[in-house]
């Protein structure tokens, strides 16, 4: 009978929790029964190091365990003394089903949780069904692993046979039947070799993601240092700003009040020289005041579209209409008044043309210009399997694709092209982003389009819907609704295509090997939906999917 957890029996084995049967020793000092251990380390992937279960103290070889006699001759006298051991009760909180769990392949009636698979039996047994599995000598050489839902997928389709084989050639696991069949002559190894060999590409693979991660952190201090600087420069920029506005106002109202000064004079020179013409004068005059109000008020307004919309009314105005039937000459006497603002009109239609540049100039977006300013604005695109034609092959990571003569057994899809060699890639692109491939072989296209079912039986280009750069040894065209555009001489074999779908603008760029950007066509139009990567590649042809250095 086992003991409880809480007061342990000095002679119970600590795996079982019943009175020890043919007792060990290890080195470390703790005993248990020859069964449970031997068990305990057939479960443990213990990869040439074997463990003590209560203290893990570590043996580098598996130790040889010898019958610990005293404790055998003690555990035989307890055993007799305290009779047959009772049946252990039964606990069925441990044992029911749960959500997720598997269940027992041997129960026959209610089915029991699953607590070990067998890689040898292809079955999953709970704690009663799998005890033979320790107890009998038949079972010694069967694998038990952590239970498993899915013990189907480790047994071979075809065979019904263990997957314990990986085939190079293919890139998929096989049973040893299937080494002798179908797959008789490939690069086969063992599936614990190849889980091997791809654990060391694991590190590789990290190494080159903590390489990016250092890469992008860089480059996002590099962009945050940026923005700093053009928040400093657009500051300054206002500030500069602010400062020539208020300097145009001070310099207006000054002239302002010359101008009234000079008309003062001129006016009490009339008045002195005509006393007969002051009733005239003072309507002529009190005209000239409301025009001049008005001027005053439009020299002080802030918005240079009211302000030049009003100069031309103001002018127009007929000046004051001063009679000849006096001896009096008067004509003329303002006509400094008039050249002045003249004057000003025309300085401030300069300012204003002036202004109107630089918030153009403001307003621009221009497009990046070198390699590493595009490489801000890199996207992470993958190829999307449903869509890719038969006889196209996805490959690193879905970055690569590549024309094969073996059509690929791809499912049925309703966005897989069937006529011709393309494929799409998973991501629809709406902002600004960059991309870059590499290209080899005698022709490939580099496009992007809409995605739809009209599309599924089109080529890149030959529809309104979609942008297409072929590229071939030769030259390379540019392509749209069945239209040849601009002929180029042959780029280089990396390929950037830069988009802004709001402004729509779609560019690609031939990419030196230095690094140097060479525009070979842009388009400018107005983009409705998302775009989609795409590419097609012909007989000998592939299409990697770059970062940007």
């Amino acid at each position: 009978m086992a003991q409880s957890c809480k007061d342990p029996h000095p002679l119970s084995c600590s795996i079982c929790l019943d009175i020890l049967k043919s007792p060990v020793t290890l080195h470390c000092g703790h005993s248990y029964c020859l069964d449970c251990v031997n068990g305990y380390w057939g479960l443990e992937d213990c990869r040439g190091v074997y463990s003590c279960p209560q203290c893990r103290h570590t043996f580098k070889t598996r130790p040889v365990l010898n019958k610990n006699t005293v404790l055998a001759d003690l555990a035989g006298e307890m055993s007799a003394a305290a009779g047959p051991p009772a049946a252990p009760p039964e606990s069925p909180e441990r044992d029911e089903m749960g959500p997720g769990d598997v269940e027992c392949d041997f129960c026959t009636g209610k089915k029991l949780k699953a607590v070990k698979s067998c890689l040898v039996c292809l079955a999953s047994y709970c704690a009663t069904h799998l005890q033979p599995h320790y107890e009998s000598a038949a079972f010694k050489r069967h694998k038990l692993v952590e239970v498993s839902a899915s013990m189907q997928d480790k047994i071979c389709p075809k065979h019904d046979k263990l997957l314990e084989v990986y085939c190079r050639s293919d890139g998929q696991c096989i049973c040893l039947l299937c080494v002798m069949d179908e797959h008789k002559g490939h690069d086969t190894v063992s599936a614990a070799g190849e889980r091997k060999e791809k654990q060391k590409q694991f590190g590789k693979k990290k190494q080159k993601y903590l390489q990016g991660i250092q890469e992008k952190e860089k480059q996002l201090r590099q962009l945050r240092q940026k923005v700093k600087e053009l928040q400093g420069s657009g500051d300054a920029a206002v500030d500069q700003n602010e400062k020539a506005y208020a300097e145009i106002v001070l310099m207006a109202d000054k002239r302002r009040r010359s101008v009234n000064e000079l008309i003062r004079v001129q006016e009490k020179a009339a008045v002195s020289r005509a006393v007969a013409l002051v009733d005239r004068l003072e309507r002529e005059i009190s005209e000239m005041r409301k025009a001049e109000d008005e001027l005053k008020q439009l020299s002080l307004t802030e918005d240079h579209i009211h302000f030049l919309q009003s100069c031309q009314s103001i002018f127009d105005c007929p000046g004051p209409d001063v009679s000849s039937d006096f001896n009096i000459d008067l004509h003329g006497s303002f006509d400094f008044v008039t050249k002045a603002i003249s004057d000003l009109r025309g300085k401030m239609e300069n300012i204003a043309k002036a202004i109107a540049e630089l918030s153009e100039e403001i307003q621009a977006d221009p497009d990046p210009k070198t390699r590493q300013e595009f490489s801000l604005y890199s996207c992470q695109l993958r190829l999307d399997r449903n869509t890719a034609f038969e006889n196209i092959l996805l490959s690193e990571g879905n970055s690569k694709v590549t024309w094969i003569k073996k059509a690929q057994m791809y499912p049925d899809h309703p966005e897989r092209f069937t006529k011709y060699d393309q494929v799409l890639c998973t991501e629809g692109l709406t902002g600004v982003c960059y991309w870059e491939v590499e290209w080899q072989g005698p022709r490939v296209e580099v496009a992007v389009c809409y995605k739809g079912a009209e599309l599924v039986e089109s080529a890149f280009g030959y529809t309104d819907q979609s942008w297409c750069m072929s590229l071939s040894k030769s030259c390379c065209v540019f392509w749209h609704d069945s239209v040849k555009g601009a002929m180029f001489s042959p780029c280089s074999s990396t390929v950037g295509v830069y988009l802004n779908h709001k402004a729509g603008s779609l560019s690609f760029y031939s990419v030196s090997s230095s690094g140097q950007m060479k525009l070979l066509h842009r388009v400018q139009t107005t983009f409705s939906q998302p775009l989609y990567p795409g590419f097609a590649v012909s007989k000998g042809s592939s299409v990697r999917i770059v970062t940007p250095k």
